[in-house]
C-alpha cells in the first residue's frame, strides 16, 4: 500500500485526529489511498457554479469551470486550482498511474489521466468523497 509523506504537509493530524474529523468512508478514500464505488457520488452530476475543497482539510482544489462530464462515473476537472494539488506516481493493482493529493494535507483525492478535454487533455478522476462542493455567492 502507498502511503504518503505526513511531515511535508502544512495540515498533518495523527491517524486517530483523522478519525475524529472524517467519516469512515472519507478515512480510507483520503488517508488510506481508496477509491469510492463509480457513480455513487452526487458530485458527480453536479454542475453548479462553485469551487470543490478538500474534505479533509478545506483547501480550495478545483473550481466548476473546469469540471466535465468524463462519463467514469467520478467528478472529472480538466485543471486544479494552481498549487492545489501534488501527484505521486501509483504502482498498485498491477499497473503504474499518477495519484492526485491535496498539497495541504496530503490526502488522495483520486488520479490524473492524460485523456480529457482541451485546453490541457488532463483528466483529474476524483473521487467524490474526497471533496467537498460549495456554491458560488449569489450575485
Amino acid at each position: 500500500m502507498m502511503t504518503t509523506s505526513q511531515n511535508k504537509f502544512e495540515v498533518n493530524k495523527t491517524e486517530a485526529e483523522w478519525r475524529e474529523i472524517l467519516t469512515p468512508e472519507q478515512f480510507r478514500v483520503l488517508r488510506k489511498h481508496g477509491t469510492e464505488r463509480a457513480g455513487t457520488s452526487p458530485l458527480d452530476k453536479n454542475y453548479e457554479a462553485g469551487t470543490y475543497y478538500c474534505a479533509a482539510c478545506e483547501q480550495p482544489l478545483f473550481t466548476s469551470e473546469t469540471k466535465f462530464n468524463s462519463g467514469t462515473g467520478w467528478p472529472s476537472f480538466y485543471q486544479p486550482i494552481e498549487g492545489a494539488i501534488e501527484t505521486t506516481v501509483d504502482k498498485s493493482f498491477f499497473m503504474t498511474r499518477v495519484e492526485v493529493h491535496c498539497s495541504r494535507c496530503g490526502g488522495h483525492l483520486g488520479h490524473v489521466f492524460n485523456d480529457g478535454p482541451a485546453p490541457t487533455g488532463q483528466r483529474y478522476c476524483m473521487n467524490g468523497v474526497s471533496l467537498e462542493f460549495k456554491p458560488a455567492e449569489s450575485a
